[in-house]
């Protein structure tokens, strides 16, 4: 599978897809994860691990949580040596008002938004592979 490293091609392409489940940003500080907590994503820090998880289990298992957000993917599959795509996007969604907290993956870039703000970071994104 061939990765996109041009930006007019990554951002015309970028074809976002929002997830219909809320995700929370936590923090475990023994780095250990609890028991049936399954994380999108996780990052070993100094501080603790972080992970991201759907909030209905963060709420079920009574995990602290912060940020409540949906992910938004852009399917298309960037090169993680790809320049400007994560900057431009980022700079129109804080035009907007929009925070953005993204993940680069090795297919794929994420965007965990406010969760009362994801239709219009996805309007935002429509917009900007329009151009």
């Amino acid at each position: 599978m061939h990765a996109e490293r041009d930006l007019t091609a990554l951002l015309r392409n970028m074809q976002p897809s929002l997830a219909p489940t809320p995700y929370v940003f936590c923090t475990f500080a023994d780095f250990t994860l609890p028991d049936g907590v399954a994380p999108v994503c996780q990052f070993r820090e100094a501080e603790g691990l972080t992970a991201i998880i759907d909030m209905a289990t963060a709420k079920a298992k009574r995990i602290d949580h912060v940020f409540e957000s949906r992910m938004i993917t852009l399917t298309i599959h960037s090169d993680l040596a790809a320049i400007g795509f994560l900057a431009a996007i980022c700079a129109a969604l804080a035009r907007e008002g929009i925070s953005c907290n993204a993940v680069s993956a090795y297919f794929h870039d994420h965007l965990f938004v406010p969760a009362d703000r994801a239709d219009d970071a996805m309007a935002v994104l429509n917009a900007l592979s329009q151009r």
